[in-house]
């Protein structure tokens, strides 16, 4: 039986950035799937995570891609286009992007066979603390929706229900969680840290 990997990549710290990571929290929570495939998030893990890769046969990615696109529009690449489309923006200089953990595991002998690709344009990227905006949120369930008919195609068939996983980040992380619990703009800086911005005159 093939083994597959779905892996929500991004950085939930930055406002559409946590687009993969909301994707694969809102499947595993709602969708029941087989005990070949598991269920990540990848976070900003970099190499970290290609130990995950090795194990999979079939890769399933959600993740914010800046496309050029019109913002919250859904754009499915796959195999041997998806390095191609991976690793647009990376938040920092020591951070590796998803483009180079697959260069890597292809190097390596072990990239998965299929690869399947699930973005969607974010519409803002610098807002430090900030959540999904509305038009890249209103697009989980129909990036679900096109994976689940993916993973169908492939003979992995989900059920109504839950994925148990400890895989995922901590409740205190959950969008729910953390999009209502957020300061207002007056309490916290949106854009960065503002202990290192230059005092005003």
């Amino acid at each position: 039986m093939a083994k597959v990997l779905i892996l929500g990549i991004g950085n939930v710290l930055w406002a559409d950035e946590g687009f993969g990571v909301r994707c694969v929290e809102t499947l595993a929570r709602n969708w029941s799937l087989p005990q070949n495939v598991t269920v990540l998030d990848g976070g900003t893990q970099g190499l970290y995570l290609l130990p995950f890769l090795e194990d999979a046969d079939i890769l399933l990615v959600f993740d914010a891609v800046d496309y050029g696109l019109k913002p919250g529009t859904l754009k499915i690449v796959e195999n041997e286009e998806v390095p191609r489309f991976m690793g647009a923006k990376k938040m920092s200089l020591h951070q590796t992007g998803f483009q180079d953990v697959i260069a890597t595991a292809q190097l390596m002998g072990y990239c998965p066979e299929t690869l399947i690709l699930i973005g969607c344009q974010p519409e803002e990227l610098e807002d430090y603390g900030g959540g999904l905006r509305d038009v890249v949120a209103a697009q989980i369930a129909p990036a679900i929706k096109v994976a689940l008919g993916k993973l169908s195609a492939l003979g992995v068939h989900a059920k109504p229900g839950a994925t148990k996983t400890d895989l995922l980040a901590d409740d205190a992380i959950m969008r729910d969680a953390y999009e209502t619990g957020r300061p207002s703009e007056e309490e916290a800086c949106r854009i960065g840290d503002d202990r290192f911005f230059p005092a005003e005159n």
